[in-house]
C-alpha cells in the first residue's frame, strides 16, 4: 500500500469544528423556486418559508427565475445569471423548492442549478453550505422532485439536511392572499426551516474545514510542486 503523506493526512482538528468566536450575523438563506406562473405554488411555499426563517432570526433572499436564460444559451455575464451567482456567494444556506412535473423537478429549477458552477474563480460557491429541499404537488404526495434535488445537492457539495417538505394538492393549501393555511404540511414546513437554521448555525463557521478533502490537498500540493520545479528549470 502507498504511504500516506503526513502533510495531508492527520488527526481531526477539533478546534476548527468548534470555534470560540462564531460569526454573529444572522444566517443568510437563499430560496430558489421552480416556476414562473403568476400563482406559483413553489414560490408561495418559498415565501412562507422565508417568513418562518425570518422569525427564526435569518436573513433571506428569494431569487426570481423569470428571465433567466437556459444554461449555455447566454454568457455568464447575463444580468440574471450574475444576480443568481452573487446571491449564491452571499448565502450560507439554501432552500430549493420545485413543482413536480412529469414525475420530476421542473426545467426552471434545473436551469437555476445548472447556472451555479462548482467553482467560480478561486471560490466553490456551494461547497459546505446547507440545503433544504421541498416540492409542491398538483395531486397526491410524491417525493420524486425532492429525491432528485437531494442528488443534485450532494453533487454540488451542499450539506443537505435530513428533513424535507412535500406539499400534496398545493392548490388547496394556500389562501387567496397566498398565505399557507394551518395544516400538518405547514407544521412540516416549520420543522424543515427550523432544522435548516440549526444546521446552518452549526456548520457555517467551519464549513470549509468540514468539506476539506485529503485528495484535494494532495493534488494542490503536487500542483504547487510542479510549478516550483518548472520555474527552477
Amino acid at each position: 500500500m502507498p504511504a500516506l503523506a503526513d502533510d495531508h493526512f492527520g488527526p481531526i482538528e477539533l478546534d476548527k469544528l468548534f470555534r470560540r468566536n462564531p460569526d454573529a450575523h444572522p444566517p443568510r438563506i437563499l430560496l430558489l423556486h421552480g416556476s414562473v406562473r403568476a400563482r406559483s405554488f413553489s414560490r408561495l411555499a418559498n415565501e412562507e418559508a422565508a417568513r418562518i426563517l425570518q422569525r427564526l432570526g435569518c436573513e433571506t433572499r428569494v431569487f426570481d427565475p423569470s428571465g433567466l436564460p437556459l444554461a449555455d444559451d447566454a454568457d455568464d455575464t447575463h444580468p440574471k445569471v450574475a444576480e443568481l451567482r452573487d446571491l449564491v456567494i452571499w448565502s450560507e444556506g439554501m432552500v430549493w423548492c420545485s413543482p413536480e412535473r412529469h414525475g420530476a423537478m421542473s426545467g426552471i429549477m434545473k436551469t437555476q442549478i445548472d447556472w451555479i458552477p462548482l467553482a467560480l474563480g478561486g471560490v466553490r460557491p456551494t461547497q459546505g453550505k446547507t440545503l433544504a429541499v421541498m416540492q409542491v404537488c398538483g395531486g397526491s404526495q410524491s417525493f420524486n422532485a425532492v429525491n432528485q434535488l437531494r442528488i443534485l445537492g450532494r453533487w454540488m457539495r451542499l450539506v443537505t439536511i435530513p428533513n424535507q417538505s412535500s406539499i400534496a394538492k398545493a392548490f388547496l393549501e394556500f389562501d387567496d392572499e397566498g398565505r399557507m393555511k394551518p395544516s400538518p404540511y405547514y407544521d412540516r414546513l416549520v420543522d424543515v426551516m427550523e432544522e435548516l437554521t440549526k444546521f446552518t448555525l452549526l456548520t457555517r463557521d467551519c464549513a470549509d474545514y468540514l468539506v476539506d478533502r485529503y485528495s484535494e490537498r494532495k493534488e494542490s500540493a503536487q500542483d504547487v510542486s510542479a510549478r516550483v520545479n518548472q520555474r527552477s528549470m
